[in-house]
């Protein structure tokens, strides 16, 4: 949704609905990389119009000097001429109750005037704590566009795109053990992407798993895992979005008991826990519900590729994510 709001603004800058347009979420995740694009295209597209980028700490530093000067109307008008605003990181502007008076005539005669105004940030706006409620208010106006995690399968793209454009080739295991832990900041993929052929260049080493393993220790706090079953009950519960305590209670929904049943097939054949261990884990379940749910797991294998194919991955995530030797 990011993506196409900043194609639709970039065509059109201040005449369409998403204006503000407010970019948010976690570090690297690309929400300034996004906002320039934007701010590029427009340059691209409409020749004559002005786009000014600023980080909130730079605007901050700016009215400051506006202040020490007494030429802070000098500095509103310069603001109030451009036709496109990109603000990096609003969120920096808490706390900041002169920048945000400021910034809020601004915004306001701006936004009057028909311009176009883009704001990131690490967060929505109704989580801005420290800012005024009025410049709330006009976040949201427009449209607030989140940039979530991507999946495994994304990661895996952007990591390959990466590696053609240095001209490189990793093995396919390699590229899915460094897509499974590095999961929330894109700018670390290539950042270990880098680090493991630096290492295999200047130390004269294969690219494998063992030295992927070596290089993403310093990017994530917790790499060797040991197989338990908190672990599985953790993944499967991630993977179906359920919470990870009803997996051990009594509800009969269909979509939790398939989970625990998965969990428990699981636990099976990736620990060396006896069926009533995991019968204990599962809500005190006893070892003949536990070979039910292994054989009932087995028969959907058999009946359901969906179904098969989800145990697999998951299968080979547990593999993959343990360090497995």
């Amino acid at each position: 949704m990011a993506r196409s709001a900043g194609h639709a603004v970039a065509k059109k800058p201040g005449g369409t609905a998403f204006n503000p347009l407010v970019i948010f979420g976690d570090v690297g995740l690309g929400k300034t990389h996004l906002a320039h694009a934007v701010g590029n295209e427009v340059l691209r597209m409409h020749e004559g119009k002005s786009v000014l980028y600023v980080s909130s700490e730079k605007f901050t530093g700016q009215i400051i000097d506006s202040i020490k000067n007494n030429a802070v109307n000098d500095f509103v008008n310069f603001y109030q001429m451009v036709d496109v605003l990109i603000v990096d990181d609003i969120q920096f502007l808490a706390n900041k109750q002169k920048t945000q008076e400021i910034f809020f005539h601004i915004f306001n005669q701006l936004h009057q005037g028909g311009k176009q105004i883009i704001l990131t940030s690490d967060r929505p706006p109704k989580d801005l704590d420290g800012m005024e409620e009025r410049l709330i208010s006009r976040f949201k106006w427009g449209l607030s566009a989140d940039l979530q995690v991507p999946d495994f399968e994304t990661r895996v793209a952007i990591l390959e795109s990466k590696m053609n454009r240095e001209g490189v080739e990793l093995p396919n295991s390699v590229v899915e053990f460094i897509c499974y832990h590095i999961q929330n900041n894109i700018r670390e993929l290539e950042g270990v992407l880098v680090s493991v052929i630096a290492q295999s260049s200047l130390n004269r080493r294969e690219i494998d798993v063992d030295l992927a393993k070596e290089v993403v220790k310093n990017f994530v706090t917790q790499i060797n895992k040991e197989i338990t079953l908190d672990f599985i009950k953790n993944l499967v519960a991630d993977h179906f979005d359920l919470p990870v305590d009803k997996l051990g209670g009594k509800t009969r929904k269909r979509q939790i008991v398939i989970a625990r049943q998965l969990s428990m097939y699981l636990a099976k054949n990736l620990t060396d826990k006896s069926l009533k261990n995991i019968g204990e884990m599962f809500g005190g379940r006893d070892h003949s519900t536990v070979i039910y749910s292994i054989k009932t797991v087995q028969d959907l294998m058999e009946t359901d590729l969906v179904f098969k194919d989800t145990v697999a991955e998951l299968e080979k995530k547990i593999r993959l994510t343990l360090n497995e030797k």
